[in-house]
Order: structure tokens, then C-alpha cells, then sequence
């Protein structure tokens, strides 16, 4: 989601997180693409178009997508794909995160915005290359009306980042002649992976490797014309020119980004220098870099790990709260007694006449949407894609299996089930809500509670039932194409129904549907368990079957109820802050 205008600045409390993971980095060859939404303004639904035809003429509306707001209409296309959230029925995946950059490249008469492109090309093209170029060609038609941004684009078999800015305001009779954007787009190599996090990645890239990066003509000359760059062609980067880095753009941002490489990669980056040369360093090696006080040794763009990455691994990174590192969320006063990995807004604050700085992780309280795109070549286009697709914070939410070919989207995930400022009791982002605020309040209690129900139900979805699903369904899609063979053999004009895999659609629109729904049942009564299970900072025992434990002489009154007390770091500071206070007399 959007962040503040210009990379200067460290406030970015809307801001979001995508990982890339190409198919020869996957355990099964799928091409993978995580995203958490993350915004306080943003509702947590899932969006959907059906497939349509329009007749010539028409004219499509644009709205701003953060802010609703009104901006210009566009040309329509005669035929539109089915989209389901952020990936599209030929498995087209498209995310983002934005940077902002330098405020003057602003368009403030642009039509378009980041929003719209995404879902306005994943209605329009088949491959992530065609989705390149058609950003390019909307953008600089009708003009670009947003900040600096990273686009995730990827389909079953490629895997693409790219960057795009404004040109900013050349008025001339009217007339903006600086309309567009500047870009380069860059292909994850095979085997490899990527990450951005509201900071530009991209610095130096080949001028003359058009099978692994494309970018605008101009994308050079505009930033000589600008002053932002004045060096030989092949030393140019474009992080450096349209998005100079600082301290938060650095320790807010491609912190994440270097998080998640971690965590994928077991601490080693492995990757390729300027001369091709393979590098080995350890993760912490750049720790400087993130945490910002070394702005010059930034970290690669692409990496390799060492093992084969699944979707349950892309899943739990975007759980992270850089666990285990010194930006550990847990591990100072500011958690609280019960270790909570959170700091509300504002991200930095003043004290004594410094400043000092909230962590912000990947995983964030004011998520609107999570998702991992998976795309895969392994089974057909009908069965192929799906959107592992959540709402809320990430830490205590799930993800439930969308197959991107399903015609009916669940109720608890609908448009219009209820929105920010209107509470429904049947929304999928309303009692991920409740759970995670409920969790809040006593988080290492609360939270592995709640994390071991999730992590369960996607172990049996990511590893189990799909794969069930999906066999079942290529069953199904082979018997069509074994009818429609006889059919064309039989029929000179070659005519076939327009919709042959009805069966299909309808089997995987039925499993999408019911589990999501089924699941958000659950996650209903566990909303209730854990109001019963930790009310007033107790904690009530159960049994392995989730009853429970009650007295011998009522069912209605528990057997015990145990306190856990704090951490020993609260236990520590407030005794050194309050000691002489509370301190009990020694007998």
C-alpha cells in the first residue's frame, strides 16, 4: 500500500511487503508470490471479475484505490479475464509495495494509480511480460498519478520485479509533455529469489540483456535532465537516482526485505556480483546496512537458498517480527510483560531530545489482506492457480486456498461485508480482528495458541488436501479434453462450447468456497475458546480434545487455573523502576 511521499522520510505506517520465489527455488516448481496489504485505511476483502466482453466504445471509470477518489475514465477492452484478488485466471500474479520517491516526479494530473494498474492488467493480459508492457502503455497514455513503486509480477513460469516513477509536471499549452513514468524491469533469475518492502531494489542493470531486463528509453536521460545522475550509462542505478536512500528507508524498509532472505536463505546469501562471480556472506554481515548505519553495504537484489522453498515457508515469513535478530520485537521493555512483537503508531518518538525508532517487521497489526500466489505448471490453467488468501495480521490469521478459476468468491471474504468503520459478524477481517486484539493483551500466551491452530489447518491444506483437490480435477479436465477431441474429430466447423470445463470450475469453486467458509467457522468458536480460555490473565487447561478441565464437582467451574506471570525483562525494569515501591519486606 501507499507509504508517505519521499524516501526521506521514516513514517511509512502504510506500508507493505512482497516476496518472489522463482520456480527453480520451489519445492515443486511453482512460481510463488507472498503480499501483505498493509494500511490503516484498507478492509480486508477479496476482489473479484468475472471474465466479460465489452462492446466497442466503452469507457471504464478509475478510482483511486487508496482513497476512492474519482480520477478520469480510460478506453475499455473489448475482452477482460477473470480476477480473483491479486492473480487472474491464467495464473498472472501482480503486487506491489510503494516507495514514494522524489516528491517533484509526482503526475498530479495522472488517471491512473498503482492500484488500478494492477487490477486493470491482471484483467487484460496473459504472461507477466505482457503485464509489463501493458503498465507501461497505461501509464504513459493516460498518465501515472501515484508515487514511486515495486511491482511483484509473475506467471507460471517467469518471475519479474519492476520499478516504476512519475515524471513529474512539464506543463506546456496545457499539456503535461513529461506524462509517464520512467521503469526497469528485471527477471528473478532461475533458482533465485527476491524481496522489496517500500524501497527501491534495483541499482545497476544490464542495458543490453533484453531476455532478463527491460526498462524505458528515457529512464537514464530523464534522471541527467533531473540532476539526479551524471556518471557513465553502465554505472547508472536506479535506486540511487529516484530513490536515495536514508536511515528509514533502510531500517524501516529493506530491513523486511533482508529479513525474509534470512529466514529463506538459513543466514547465507548466496548470490552473483557485478562480474558473475558466485558470493557466499553471511546474513548478519549486512546487519549494518539494515539497521542503518552503514548506508554503502546494501545486500543483493536476487539470492539463492539452499534448500527448496514450499508455500507454508513463504507463509511463515510473513509471520516474521525479526525473531532472533537485534531488532528482535520481543525483546525490550517496549513488548511489555508479555512479549508483545508490536509498537503502535507513530513509528519513531522523542524523548530527552532524541529520536528514536518503533521496529517495523513484516508481519504489522494494521494488515488489510495477506496472500501467496502460487502458479504452477504442473496442472492445467482450470486447476493451476491459487491464491493462499487471509485478512489481518499475519501472526495470528490463517490462509485458506482460493482456486483462482472459481466463480463465487466466500461470504465471510465478500466486497461489502462490512468495512472499517462498520463492524459484521460474519467477515473474515472482523474476527481475525478480534482474535488478533484479543491476543495482544497477553501475546506469549495467547499468540502459540492461536498460531498452532493455524499453522495445523494450512499444513493440511498446503500439504494434504489440495494435492487431493487437484487430482480429482485433472480427472475431470481430462475427460472434458477427451469428449471435445471426439467432438472437433466429428465436427467440420470446429465449433465446442464456450465454457467445456463447467465441471471443473464448479468442483474447485465448491472446495475454495466451503473450506473458507468452514474455516471461518472455526476461527469463530476460537475467538469464544480464547475469551473463555484466558479471560482476566488466566489460563484454563484443556484437554487434548479441547474440552475443558473442570472440577470434580462441577462441569461448570475448572480444575485449576494457572497465572504465567511476565517476562523476566518486565519482571527486571519494573523492579528497578518501581522497587522501593513494592519491594517486600525481608522477614
Amino acid at each position: 500500500m501507499a507509504a508517505t511521499l519521499a524516501a526521506c522520510s521514516f513514517v511509512k505506517a502504510e506500508a507493505c511487503t512482497n516476496v518472489i520465489i522463482s520456480s527453480g527455488a520451489s519445492a515443486d516448481g511453482s512460481v510463488l508470490v507472498s503480499y501483505a496489504a498493509d494500511s490503516h485505511y484498507l478492509y480486508g476483502e477479496l476482489y473479484y471479475h468475472p471474465a466479460a466482453d465489452h462492446p466497442a466504445g466503452s469507457m471504464l471509470k478509475i478510482y483511486d484505490w487508496d482513497t476512492n477518489r474519482y480520477l478520469g475514465e480510460i478506453e475499455q477492452v473489448p475482452h477482460t479475464y477473470q480476477t480473483v484478488g491479486n492473480m487472474n485466471e491464467h495464473q498472472l500474479i501482480i503486487t506491489e509495495t510503494t516507495w514514494g520517491g522524489r516528491e517533484e516526479l509526482m503526475d498530479r494530473r495522472g488517471i491512473i494509480d498503482y492500484g488500478s494498474l494492477i487490477y486493470i492488467t491482471l484483467q487484460r493480459a496473459r504472461t507477466a511480460r505482457e503485464a509489463i508492457q501493458i503498465i507501461v502503455d497505461l501509464a504513459n497514455k493516460y498518465g501515472y498519478a501515484s508515487e514511486g513503486e515495486t511491482f511483484s509480477i509473475a506467471d507460471k513460469k517467469e518471475a519479474w520485479i519492476m520499478e516504476i516513477v512519475g515524471k513529474g509536471m512539464n506543463m506546456r499549452n496545457g499539456v503535461n509533455k513529461d506524462k509517464g513514468i520512467v521503469w526497469v524491469a528485471m527477471k528473478v533469475p532461475d533458482g533465485a529469489i527476491c524481496a522489496h518492502a517500500n524501497q527501491a531494489r534495483i541499482g545497476k542493470f544490464p542495458l543490453n540483456d533484453p531476455d532478463n531486463c527491460l526498462y524505458a528509453k528515457d529512464v537514464i536521460s530523464l534522471a541527467r535532465r533531473k540532476g539526479y545522475f551524471d556518471g557513465q550509462d553502465e554505472d547508472f542505478s536506479f535506486k540511487k537516482a529516484y530513490c536515495p536512500l536514508d536511515f528509514g528507508a533502510a531500517r524501516g524498509c529493506d530491513a523486511r526485505a533482508w529479513s525474509a532472505f534470512d529466514i529463506l536463505c538459513d543466514g547465507w546469501f548466496s548470490y552473483y556480483d557485478e562480474n558473475r562471480t558466485p558470493v557466499v556472506r553471511d546474513a548478519y554481515s549486512y546487519l549494518d546496512y539494515v539497521m542503518g548505519h552503514n548506508l554503502e553495504n546494501d545486500f543483493p537484489l536476487f539470492v539463492y537458498p539452499r534448500r527448496k522453498i514450499t508455500v507454508k515457508n513463504v507463509a511463515d515469513v510473513m509471520r516474521d517480527h525479526f525473531e532472533g535478530t537485534p531488532m528482535d520485537l520481543s525483546q525490550d521493555i517496549g513488548a511489555g510483560g508479555n512479549a508483545l512483537p508490536y509498537r503502535w503508531r507513530p513509528m519513531e518518538f522523542t524523548f530527552d531530545e532524541k529520536t528514536y525508532v518503533n521496529e517495523r517487521a513484516i508481519a504489522t497489526q494494521q494488515t488489510g489482506f495477506w496472500m501467496v500466489g502460487q502458479a504452477r505448471t504442473y496442472v492445467p490453467d482450470v486447476v493451476g492457480g491459487i491464491l493462499w488468501f487471509g485478512t489481518d495480521d499475519a501472526a495470528t490469521s490463517y490462509l485458506t486456498p482460493i482456486y483462482t478459476s472459481t466463480t463465487k468468491v466466500p461470504d465471510c471474504f465478500k466486497v461489502g461485508n462490512g468495512d472499517l468503520l462498520h463492524y459484521s459478524p460474519t467477515s473474515s477481517f472482523w474476527i481475525n480482528n478480534r482474535i488478533s486484539n484479543a491476543c495482544y493483551k497477553m501475546y506469549n500466551v495467547m499468540a502459540p495458541h492461536v498460531r498452532s491452530r493455524a499453522d495445523a489447518f494450512e499444513i493440511e491444506q498446503m500439504e494434504h488436501a489440495t494435492h487431493s483437490v487437484d487430482s480429482m480435477a485433472v480427472v475431470l479436465y481430462n475427460q472434458v479434453v477427451v469428449k471435445l477431441q471426439k467432438k472437433l474429430a466429428s465436427n467440420s466447423d470446429g465449433l465446442i462450447s464456450r465454457k467445456p470445463y463447467a465441471k471443473v470450475v464448479k468442483y474447485v469453486t465448491d472446495y475454495t468456497v466451503k473450506t473458507a467458509q468452514t474455516q471461518f467457522q472455526a476461527w469463530s468458536a476460537l475467538e469464544e475458546e480464547l475469551l473463555v480460555k484466558f479471560i482476566d490473565g488466566n489460563v484454563k487447561p484443556q484437554n487434548p480434545d479441547g474440552s475443558f478441565i473442570h472440577s470434580e464437582y462441577s462441569t461448570g467451574v475448572p480444575a485449576k487455573v494457572e497465572w504465567p506471570g511476565y517476562t523476566e525483562l518486565w519482571k527486571e525494569t519494573v523492579a528497578q523502576e518501581h522497587g522501593p515501591v513494592i519491594q517486600v519486606p525481608e522477614k
